[in-house]
């Protein structure tokens, strides 16, 4: 689940153009890097608390045992710098052998699993959810016989509600995103001519107003140019310096609309037989895909990773709340484009059979035909003790009037959710005024807790690291910080571990910016009502759920863990 930085383009006749803010530079403000793990009471900065909470968990003369979390995502650089010393290492495989050394039914998962791959290679795009519920169904619900048409609806009433909600939303962004393809198509094909109106001269707003348009495509470019001359950090850039911003910004605009427009929302596109190769109908079906731990784009779950267990290396500075006390194991699921409700119940249940404890879960989409497989599995992990952590999503949205699956609710109506070992996290920032992400997805009952997601560097693939934003990067704080408390209390149930993190969550009153409604608070838009506190919640956890461990039980549980 991408928070795209792009900036918004409105389209109205002419296409007018807002610049995306200046990439941070890490090297101008290394407090930026690790800002979200300050603490709230010294440094009036939302950050969880992380050092704290080892010096106190330390200070009770616990020692930790680790953790393994399962990144159930696009993939992962395993080799990364910053994570390869806290990868998980399946202990009963050997490397490289082709076998099927632990029986598991997946051959040489050193490190995990890729459910979208196969002997022919790795999916890359994928078509969104709503698309591949509109190819299903559209001959069913809307074929040629209305007779045959009306008796469909009436026999399977949930899939054509399913249908009717995936056409809406198929009509409108595959209409956006053919509209925005094309338009920023025409725009980079303009650059060339766009800069040579400046005639020499450096663009400042004064430059631009002595432009006399001959055309519409010239009335157009000058558009454009006006708004860019606006930006402070923009004006008197020399012809090069601005041809240089376009190109950047069109490539970033194109590699966005381009895969929704030609793939994500396109009727005929289906990458999954010739690539998987499995009976993607048959949801009992387990044993395919492949090793590639990376896959076609591992950016968005390399990200996701560094921020549960990221190690500082080199001049790097950047760690994961759960750098002490997690390991990754990387399960591949999440495609450019929507993950399938197969693969996320068998991504759910390989790390559950691996050994995962927390399983983190950065996806989300609007229909899911699947759901109850799904569920299915969220009741096999929490049979198992094992938590899950859930992005609340992108979308700007109330969840109980928008619902973002996989959701712990069946109904939305429901008063609580239907397994207790869910935990699901909107994203803050660093911006005390504004805490809420103006991105995040928030809802007093399906949203327990809000943890920084806004401005989060860490790493991505070729050793590099970048700020991302995102309830994606949100999860993963909470994903470590749950691996914390469980390396020093193993006894936590998953449910401890929500409420240790729920109850003690630092509140505020402040504007949620989400309109005018009386319940327009941060304290009001989610469970908590504030931003995690690991420091708080492990003191809550040890004082309330804490039971040691006889010597035995402690060898016992040491054993269980798969390193």
């Amino acid at each position: 689940m991408k928070k795209i930085l792009i900036a918004a383009c409105f389209m109205t006749g002419f296409a007018s153009f807002a610049q995306t803010a200046a990439p941070l530079d890490p090297m101008m403000d290394k407090d930026l890097m690790t800002w979200y793990h300050k603490d709230f009471s010294s440094a009036n900065v939302y950050g969880v608390n992380t050092q704290n909470a080892y010096k106190y968990l330390e200070s009770k003369g616990l020692k930790p045992k680790t953790v393994i979390v399962g990144v159930l995502d696009s993939g992962v650089e395993v080799d990364h710098p910053g994570l390869i010393k806290n990868m998980w290492k399946n202990p009963n495989e050997v490397p490289n052998n082709g076998k099927d050394d632990d029986n598991n039914g997946y051959v040489d998962d050193i490190h995990g699993w890729n459910f979208i791959g196969g002997k022919s290679g790795d999916i890359d795009v994928d078509n969104m959810e709503v698309t591949r519920v509109v190819k299903k169904y559209q001959s069913v619900f809307e074929g040629a016989d209305s007779t045959v048409n009306k008796a469909n609806q009436a026999k399977m009433p949930e899939e054509f509600a399913m249908y009717m909600k995936a056409k809406e939303i198929f009509t409108k962004k595959s209409m956006e995103a053919k509209q925005g393809y094309e338009t920023y198509s025409r725009i980079q094909k303009m650059i060339p001519s766009m800069v040579a109106l400046l005639n020499g001269k450096n663009l400042t707003p004064e430059a631009v107003a002595a432009i006399k348009p001959a055309n519409q495509e010239q009335a157009m470019a000058v558009s454009v140019l006006t708004q860019i001359s606006a930006d402070p950090s923009l004006a008197g850039k020399s012809p090069a310096e601005v041809q240089k911003f376009l190109d950047a910004q069109m490539k970033e605009a194109l590699d966005y609309f381009g895969p929704q427009a030609t793939k994500q929302y396109n009727l005929d596109f289906d990458p999954r037989a010739s690539i998987v190769g499995d009976n993607y109908d048959n949801y009992s079906e387990k044993s395919y895909g492949n090793n590639h731990y990376e896959g076609a784009d591992a950016k968005h779950g390399t990200h996701v990773a560094g921020i549960i267990a990221g190690l500082p290396q080199g001049t790097e500075v950047q760690y994961g709340v759960g750098y002490k006390t997690a390991k990754i194991m990387t399960v591949r699921a999440v495609p450019d484009g929507d993950e399938r409700d197969k693969d996320v119940a068998n991504a759910i249940r390989y790390a559950v059979d691996n050994g995962a404890k927390i399983l983190n879960m950065s996806f989300g989409k609007p229909v899911s035909p699947g759901k109850n497989v799904v569920w299915d599995a969220f009741k096999y992990a929490q049979d198992n003790g094992v938590l899950l952590v859930k992005a609340a999503g992108n979308e700007n949205e109330n969840i109980s009037e928008n619902v973002y699956y996989p959701t712990n609710f069946k109904n939305v109506t429901d008063a609580k959710p239907f397994v207790s070992n869910m935990i699901v996290v909107g994203a803050s920032t660093n911006n005390n005024e504004m805490l809420r992400a103006d991105f995040s997805n928030y809802n007093q009952k399906m949203v327990n807790v809000f943890a920084p997601g806004e401005k989060i560097y860490s790493t991505v693939p070729d050793g590099k690291y970048e700020y991302l934003q995102g309830t994606s990067m949100a999860a993963p704080v909470v994903a470590g910080a749950a691996s914390v408390l469980l390396a020093y209390m193993p006894n936590l149930t998953p449910a401890e571990v929500i409420e240790s993190l729920v109850k003690t969550s630092n509140k505020s009153t402040v504007n949620a910016m989400i309109g005018s409604n009386e319940n327009n608070r941060f304290d009001l838009i989610s469970e908590a009502g504030g931003v995690i506190d690991l420091r708080k919640a492990a003191e809550y956890a040890f004082t309330n759920f804490y039971k040691p461990m006889s010597a035995k039980k402690a060898d016992k549980a040491r054993k269980k863990i798969k390193m």
